[in-house]
């Protein structure tokens, strides 16, 4: 599931880099590091496996309550989607601005979010879903046990990314990227946490 997330989010971060879709036109900075290719920041891709596969693991712990319904898979898929998307939302300021991984030129559409083009995040929903219905075969259990606990390692990794991200917004006082980083972080932990008991 890893190699799928790897190659297809590495020629879709490529094909972006050529023609500015689906992300918006940017230009990688220094600090992502060695590029592959000449071209692609290895680090992207990495950061595309976190990002799904922690919020797989935290709508799981969200819809577990709901685990029986016959549009489980379906309703698993959307979530997954919804919170990777989430997750790039406090991202984007904290790499871009922050951290300086990449430089958003800018668009003729004027509503950005922190700099980033909205299409940037309409275009990560667009590729988690084509990502996932490929990945999602993979990552479903072929020897389901009847009642297991739940894992709440996805969550801890997803918030502790959510937290680095405010913090690292805060220290050069990116005040909406950290209030929305807190509320997505306070929303999504009290979901997954009533999901996980239910």
């Amino acid at each position: 599931a890893a190699l799928v997330i790897v190659l297809a989010s590495s020629a879709v971060i490529w094909l972006d880099l050529k023609t500015g879709i689906p992300f918006g036109a940017f230009t990688p900075g220094q600090n992502t590091g060695p590029k592959l290719f000449h071209a692609l920041p290895w680090a992207m891709p990495v950061i595309w496996i976190l990002a799904i596969l922690n919020s797989r693991g935290v709508a799981r712990l969200i819809l577990r309550p709901w685990r029986k319904l016959h549009a489980y898979g379906f309703w698993i898929i959307g979530v997954t989607t919804a919170l990777t998307v989430l997750f790039d939302l406090a991202f984007d300021p904290f790499a871009s601005q922050v951290k300086h991984y990449w430089y958003w030129e800018p668009t003729k559409f004027p509503l950005s979010w922190q700099g980033a083009p909205l299409v940037n995040f309409f275009g990560w929903a667009v590729v988690t879903l084509l990502i996932l219905a490929f990945v999602t075969p993979m990552l479903i259990n072929k020897h389901p046990v009847h009642r297991r606990p739940p894992n709440f390692h996805p969550l801890g990794v997803w918030l502790g990314g959510i937290l680095l991200f405010g913090v690292g917004s805060a220290t050069l006082g990116l005040w909406p990227a950290v209030m929305l980083d807190a509320i997505i972080g306070v929303v999504v932990a009290v979901f997954a946490v009533r999901g996980a008991r239910w």
